[in-house]
């Protein structure tokens, strides 16, 4: 399989097939839950974003776009280059929000019950072959 352009709607194509796959409703604890990634400063200066919506565990939707993000239960903004680390596994996303390379929104007590569901997500992120 060839690698897929970062952020390209190839890219999320995939994503959304491995999602659906790999993550199952019990593996995501049922939760019902959105959050969307801003991706600031993005190849050719543009700001991206990436949704997920679960609904009782399963992906609902995922979608990609430009400039402001649908709205979501839970906002992240970073750069461009902190989403490619976290995706290529060089760095958790935990780690990322602790350390101010990521900032959030919304609900800090839930987003931490959460942290373990978003590492799984991003697990299976980081198996998309990917150029960046």
């Amino acid at each position: 399989m060839s690698p897929f352009q970062y952020l390209t709607e190839e890219w999320r194509a995939e994503a959304e097939r491995r999602l659906k796959a790999e993550l199952t409703p019990e593996r995501m604890n049922h939760i019902t839950s959105s959050m969307s990634n801003v991706y600031l400063d993005c190849p050719g200066g543009e700001t991206k974003y990436l949704l997920f919506r679960f609904e009782d565990g399963t992906l609902a939707e995922i979608a990609l776009g430009t400039g402001a993000p649908p709205a979501a239960e839970f906002l992240i903004t970073g750069s461009y280059d902190v989403f490619a680390q976290i995706s290529r596994a060089e760095l958790g996303a935990q780690k990322a929000l602790m350390t101010g390379k990521l900032k959030l929104k919304g609900n800090m007590i839930k987003a931490l019950k959460l942290a373990a569901i978003a590492d799984r997500l991003n697990k299976v992120l980081a198996g998309i072959p990917a150029v960046y």
